[in-house]
């Protein structure tokens, strides 16, 4: 592993105070522009802190008490369902100056958020953004429908100094994964049946090839099986964190 991937790991004391009933895990990275950390919230939240800015990916309130949490100057929204889009959390870490990055479906309902669609590039704050297809093949209702239907979604993938972080979203191994290049770190959902199998995820991973890859959003789903799919994968760090 390179220096600039040297990882600390540590309990969020000063930042990050408390989250709720969990500790909060985090993990820091060296990168070109300073450091970059991620703090697991829970589920599908994440909370990344970079060049003096503390960003939130799909803040949910049953996992955090973002109350005590600090103020967002960014928030990305992937998509409309109740456990990433939850205004009760905006309500918490959004102030005057903080802008909310989220889908046409969920600007309808918050109108003071910037929409992003699959395929757009943005510099927001510094940070380049690209919002990504995330959506179901397989995994389907009982109606036929998809849990997750295509250009409804948004993965995002952030470039954090040289570092490419690519958050999927709720998604499966879909094939514009193949257009995903250098990235260095990978969150890919695990929460069936509305994401990824264990093997899905391998699989995603073998087309992404991240340098790092945490399972996230998991729910019950025994995320140790990864280690075993991926383990002649020796370019591939698998990492789990606290993230039902």
């Amino acid at each position: 592993m390179t220096k600039a991937l040297t990882l600390v790991l540590f309990l969020v004391v000063a930042v990050f105070p408390d989250a709720g009933a969990q500790q909060v895990e985090s993990d820091r990275f060296e990168t070109a522009a300073g450091p970059l950390s991620v703090q697991f919230l829970g589920h599908g939240s994440l909370a990344f802190q970079f060049a003096d800015k503390v960003i939130y990916v799909d803040p949910y309130s049953e996992v955090a008490e973002y109350s005590k949490l600090p103020k967002a100057d960014i928030v990305f929204i992937t998509h409309e369902h109740k456990d990433h889009f939850d205004p009760k959390a905006l309500g918490h870490i959004v102030t005057d100056k903080t802008l909310v990055v989220l889908t046409e479906t969920c600007g309808r309902q918050y109108q003071e958020g910037l929409v992003m669609h699959n395929g757009d590039l943005k510099t927001i704050q510094g940070i380049t953004v690209e919002a990504v297809p995330a959506y179901n093949i397989v995994h389907l209702r009982p109606s036929g429908f998809p849990y997750h239907a295509k250009s409804f979604g948004n993965g995002y993938v952030f470039t954090f100094g040289e570092k490419r972080v690519y958050v999927a979203g709720d998604t499966e191994n879909i094939p514009e994964m193949k257009d995903l290049k250098n990235i260095d770190i990978a969150f890919l959902p695990m929460n069936l049946p509305y994401t990824m199998t264990p093997e899905m995820v391998a699989d995603a991973a073998r087309i992404i090839r991240p340098r790092i890859l945490y399972p996230y959003h998991y729910g019950e789903t025994d995320v140790t099986q990864l280690i075993g799919l991926l383990k002649d994968e020796k370019s591939i760090e698998v990492r789990i964190r606290n993230l039902k």
